[in-house]
């Protein structure tokens, strides 16, 4: 009759188990994380929308389950991402210097060209106000942490005036276009094609573009997860850049494609178009970080954010492992 093995025996062998059995599931959920991505956009990501379109991410990333989440502003996108709800998005200048300001885990990884004529501040066509300096003592609706604070910083700076000479009213861009219509705030600072709807629609004047301003810079961003698969990101950057060309050789089938995605009329879309130049992606260059310092400096001087950042510390570079935090 054979003997039982002695009980240290026993739980040496069970306590092998379960770390081949952890080391297991570490590995699948490595693997599962490895073959998602989530991507965030906005109804103003031209080149995101005609990448989910296109499907060519999902062509060049086989294996990989793609998803696709709205966001109704640059904000609320980088709050998801800084959660761990998506894994990439685009934005303009504003919503990562006050995610960075609030310590939010994210990272700079690409750009697009400057677009200075693709926001604007608007007011009634009637409205007195004239210039700028006519701004004083006015409601002003604007995305709080979005490109367009930081143009109504610009606007009112050129105007002589201080952040406190008006009153920033805080709303999303469905609702600032309500606000602005029925009367209940005096001007609307705001980006495309939210911009360019109204403009069409009539009811609006232009007070100033960004154009002078601010270069109305477009960022991509990701959860630190994401900054360590550069391939990933590399792919990311190489169909944005294809679907961008794409737009550029097809216009009428492109600016078809984006009516239909965000419910627009087509004479909306094209005037978007009229605007954007062509947009490749790539990575920050040390001119478009230094560039994005100043929009931190300005706020920070304001006290619109929390403390003074440094851009640099959250910028993914190829090659490199991102900084501790």
């Amino acid at each position: 009759m054979s003997s039982l093995p002695d009980r240290p025996t026993t739980r040496r062998a069970a306590l092998s188990v379960l770390a081949v059995t952890a080391a297991a599931w570490s590995v699948g959920a490595r693997a599962q994380a490895a073959q998602e991505l989530r991507i965030g956009f906005q109804k103003g990501s031209f080149n995101l929308v005609q990448l989910k379109s296109l499907a060519l991410l999902e062509a060049r990333l086989p294996g990989t389950r793609v998803s696709w989440v709205e966001f109704p502003a640059g904000p609320q996108l980088l709050e998801a991402l800084a959660v761990g709800s998506v894994d990439f998005g685009g934005v303009g200048d504003s919503p990562p210097v006050f995610a960075q300001a609030a310590g939010k885990d994210l990272y700079y990884v690409g750009a697009e060209p400057a677009k200075p004529d693709s926001s604007a501040i608007l007011v009634k066509p009637d409205a007195p106000l004239k210039s700028l300096a006519d701004l004083k003592g006015r409601r002003v609706a604007l995305q709080k942490g979005s490109s367009s604070h930081f143009l109504t910083v610009q606007a009112l700076k050129k105007g002589g005036l201080a952040w406190s000479d008006v009153q920033a009213v805080y709303l999303p861009p469905a609702d600032a276009r309500a606000a602005f219509e029925r009367g209940a705030v005096d001007a609307w600072a705001i980006w495309d094609p939210y911009y360019a709807a109204a403009e069409v629609a009539g009811g609006v004047r232009v007070l100033a573009t960004s154009r002078g301003l601010t270069n109305n810079n477009t960022f991509y961003l990701a959860s630190r997860a994401l900054t360590l698969r550069e391939p990933v990101l590399r792919t990311l950057f190489a169909v944005l850049t294809e679907a961008d060309a794409h737009v550029q050789a097809h216009r009428k089938e492109a600016a078809q494609r984006y009516a239909d995605f965000a419910g627009l009329g087509l004479a909306t879309v094209h005037r978007v178009l009229e605007r954007r130049p062509p947009s490749p992606v790539g990575p920050l260059t040390a001119a478009l970080v230094a560039e994005q310092q100043q929009v931190a400096d300005a706020f920070a001087q304001l006290q619109l954010i929390p403390k003074p950042i440094r851009v640099a510390d959250i910028v993914w570079r190829p090659g490199a492992a991102v900084a501790s935090r």
